[in-house]
C-alpha cells in the first residue's frame, strides 16, 4: 500500500482529549500525530495477529514446539 491517506473527522470525550493532549505533550509532538500514530501501530498489531492467526489455522506444523536455539533467533529476527 502506498502512503495514501484519508481523511475523517472523529468525535471524542473531553477527558480524552485532555489526557491524549498531554501525552502528546510529552512526547514533544502534538496530538493529530500522536492519534495518527498509534492508530498505526494498531492496525500494524491487528495485521500481525491475523497473519498469526491464519498461519495457525492454515499450516498446523507452525504449532510444533521449536528448539531454545530456534526461539531465540526467532526473537531476536522479531527484536525482542
Amino acid at each position: 500500500m502506498k502512503n495514501e491517506k484519508k481523511r475523517k473527522i472523529i468525535d471524542i470525550k473531553e477527558d480524552t482529549f485532555k489526557i491524549l493532549s498531554i501525552k502528546a505533550a510529552e512526547e514533544g509532538t502534538n496530538l493529530k500525530a500522536l492519534i495518527e500514530h498509534s492508530l498505526d501501530d494498531l492496525a500494524e498489531n491487528i495485521r500481525d495477529s491475523q497473519l498469526y492467526s491464519y498461519l495457525l489455522n492454515n499450516y498446523p506444523e507452525g504449532k510444533e514446539v521449536i528448539s531454545s536455539s530456534e526461539k531465540e533467533e526467532f526473537e531476536n529476527w522479531l527484536g525482542l
